[in-house]
Parts: C-alpha cells; sequence; structure tokens
C-alpha cells in the first residue's frame, strides 16, 4: 500500500523528524511504502508532490500544528500527534490501511485515536480534541513544559 504522511511539531524539526523516521520504518517494516513531508519551525521539508499524493491510497496526518488538508481531498486521513507517531506508528499505519481499504491486523491496545474522516474539508488537521476541547496532554497546564518554567521561574 501506497502512504504518504506529514509530520508537523510547532517548537522545532527534531520532533517531527523523528516522528517520520519512525513511520517510515515501521511501514518498511510492515511491507508498504511511505513518503513523508517533515514540518517544523522552519518551514517543510521534503514537501510532498501532488503526483505522490495522487498515488496514495491513505494519509496520516501526525501534527501538534494546524496542518492544511486542502490537497488530499478525497484521500482517506487519519489523524494523530507526534507522540503517537514517535510511540505507535503502527497504529497509525494500521488505521491508515483500514481506511484505504486494505486488511490489516487489529490495532494495538491503547492506539492513538484517530480522525477518520476524508480529507478536503477546508479543516486544518490539528492536534487531536476532544470535542473541540483542550488537546489532548494531559490536560492540566501544571504538567509538562509549564511546570518546568514555573520552576525556572520560581
Amino acid at each position: 500500500m501506497k502512504l504518504v504522511a506529514i509530520t508537523s511539531c510547532p517548537t522545532g524539526i527534531a520532533h517531527s523528524q523523528m516522528a517520520a523516521e519512525n513511520l517510515e520504518q515501521t511501514a518498511e517494516k510492515l511491507g508498504h511504502e511511505i513518503r513523508v513531508e517533515i514540518q517544523g519551525a522552519m518551514g517543510a521539508e521534503d514537501e510532498l508532490t501532488a503526483a505522490e499524493i495522487d498515488e496514495a491510497d491513505a494519509v496520516i496526518v501526525a501534527a501538534d500544528t494546524s496542518v492544511n488538508r486542502d490537497r488530499f481531498e478525497g484521500v482517506p486521513l487519519v489523524k494523530g500527534t507526534v507522540k503517537d507517531a514517535v510511540n505507535d506508528a503502527e497504529a497509525l499505519i494500521e488505521q491508515a490501511v483500514e481506511k484505504a481499504g486494505g486488511s490489516a491486523e487489529t490495532a494495538a491496545s491503547g492506539a492513538a485515536e484517530a480522525d477518520t474522516t476524508t480529507a478536503g474539508d477546508g479543516d486544518d488537521a490539528g492536534p487531536a480534541t476532544d470535542d473541540d476541547g483542550p488537546k489532548k496532554r494531559g490536560g492540566d497546564p501544571e504538567k509538562g513544559l509549564f511546570r518546568r518554567l514555573k520552576r525556572l521561574f520560581s
């Protein structure tokens, strides 16, 4: 199966690159072709061509930023976060294969919840959310980066 993907991180390119590499390695292991566009704070790297998108059976968007889905119109799309691609690329790939009508083994438990709509409705594929609620990042802003910053300036 031919897949295309976008990984996008708001703070730079390192996490996007790690997610891309994991998607590539996992797709190869599962016997699929994949081409990944990496987006970071400095822009896009290895941009997907219109021909690559047209030939794709499905799209994976693993992003913590807003990604325009217009160029993927009519192609089945699965959405997750960069963390999903780093930690469980297999689940994202299996979801994409299933969405494209292929057969895949049962997705691993705890897999990323995917937005399995067809792309092209004009919406941006942003971070995973619960009914337009807060991002799925543990919920509490005192955790993670905010907590570390608070310690630095306390």
